[in-house]
């Protein structure tokens, strides 16, 4: 088997996708995966044939597909995903990013980050359970990180003796439930993983199913993300370089753009400080460009000689992000150890950090309700609205404006553990 197909190219021929598949634990989500890749050609021989190998040291016969992406050596043991596995390949006409993420509620945390650059989610469904409340944590998670494009794999078909009653009662459940989410693109399918029905071929055993087949629908399916339009122009500065330029010295910045494309000569404004200048030039190691899109790591070069440092936003005069030091933000909590008022964290937001005080919890979402209900704290895996004040300016824009920009990370100051994901929704100066 080939699997020159499987890398993604970045010549422009191929529009890429990036989806993450969510779920609860058992769902089949690493099987999905495992079978997408295989029955795409997606796979190498050495690899295909590693998974034969441990299938075999597992007892079991032929292949268990869900072991091309549960690498970790404890994944395998407990037969559950706990880190995001990546997975890259490419059909004629799309390059995909996949992210296969854990469905135990312990891993919550991990998930967030795997869906957090996707464009898409598919979301499994176990057709004899139906929609759980872990599967609804994640559908949540996926709608705060801003996912508005959903697959529904109805998995496990097979063992409901493919009933178009128990599919469609499934489907009406997620619909509804994600229809108070605000996603309306919602594109359902019975599959069953494990022998391939409609994963990438079509399935003989649901004649009453004419839609598409799982990778039929991740080659059409037009997606919009928030990462493109919604702000004009930023570079959070990773890294100034010093070098030389026509016998003088300069220095660069370098970092990715986002919101819209930036272009040599646009006026800019470095935040927090409020300089001014112009773009002098946008450059690559394959030279200057023209114009840069969002996504593409760039160094900049300014007209003018201004203190630039790393955490500082280079963005477009015209529409700048704001600069504040007291944010209202949608948090996914992770710490066994309680969010509350007054207590004290790190934040990471784009390249700068600065210490954080939580003002108050304004609530928490019922994942049953999905109101915000009232509590002084947040628990592991709540998600709730939090107000908090930074020590020093933070430069930011909502979230769904721009998902760099509008991202937070909650850091434990002493031992440097991720607690929680925050999503701007409000700021003040």
């Amino acid at each position: 088997m080939n699997a020159t197909e499987a890398v993604p190219t970045h010549t422009g021929q191929r529009e890429l996708l990036r989806f993450a598949t969510i779920g609860s634990v058992d769902d089949g989500k690493s099987t999905l995966i495992g079978r997408l890749l295989y029955d795409a050609k997606g796979l190498f021989d050495d690899q295909v044939d590693a998974v034969a190998a441990t299938t075999r040291r597992r007892g079991q016969e032929g292949l268990d597909l869900s072991l091309v992406t549960d690498g970790l050596r404890a994944e395998r043991e407990q037969g559950i995903t706990i880190d995001v596995a990546y997975r890259y390949f490419a059909t004629p006409t799309r390059s995909f990013i996949i992210g296969d993420n854990p469905g135990h509620a312990q891993y919550t945390r991990n998930m967030a980050t795997g869906a957090s650059t996707a464009d898409l989610a598919v979301v499994l469904v176990d057709a004899r359970t139906g929609l759980v409340e872990q599967t609804r944590t994640h559908l949540v998670v996926a709608a705060t990180l801003g996912i508005r494009h959903l697959v529904l794999a109805v998995n496990k078909m097979d063992l409901v003796d493919w009933s178009e009653e128990v599919f469609d009662d499934v489907v009406s459940d997620v619909g509804s439930f994600v229809g108070r989410l605000g996603i309306d693109d919602l594109t359902s399918i019975p599959v069953s993983a494990l022998h391939g029905d409609n994963i990438v071929e079509p399935s003989r055993n649901c004649p009453w199913y004419e839609g598409p087949t799982v990778l039929g629908h991740l080659e059409e399916v037009e997606v919009t993300s928030i990462d493109e339009g919604g702000t004009g122009a930023r570079v959070a500065v990773q890294l100034v370089i010093r070098t030389d330029h026509d016998g003088r010295p300069v220095r660069r910045y370098a970092g990715i753009v986002t919101g819209a494309p930036l272009h040599p000569g646009d006026e800019v404004l470095v935040l927090p400080s409020g300089a001014r200048s112009r773009i002098a030039a946008v450059e690559t190691a394959d030279g200057p460009l023209e114009a840069a899109v969002p996504g593409r790591s760039v160094t900049i070069r300014l007209a003018d000689d201004i203190d630039v440092t790393r955490g500082d936003v280079i963005a477009v005069a015209d529409d700048p992000p704001r600069v504040v030091r007291e944010l209202d933000v949608t948090v996914c909590w992770f710490s066994d150890e309680p969010l509350a008022s007054g207590r004290r964290y790190l934040v990471k937001q784009a390249t700068r950090t600065e210490r954080v005080v939580v003002r108050g919890v304004v609530g928490r979402l019922d994942l049953d309700s999905l109101e915000i209900v009232e509590t002084d704290h947040l628990s592991n895996n709540d998600v709730g609205l939090v107000r908090v004040a930074t020590a020093g300016p933070l430069v930011v824009d909502a979230y769904e404006a721009n998902r760099f920009t509008g991202s937070v990370v909650l850091i434990d100051e002493a031992t440097n553990a991720t607690l929680g994901a925050g999503m701007v929704r409000a700021a003040s100066a």
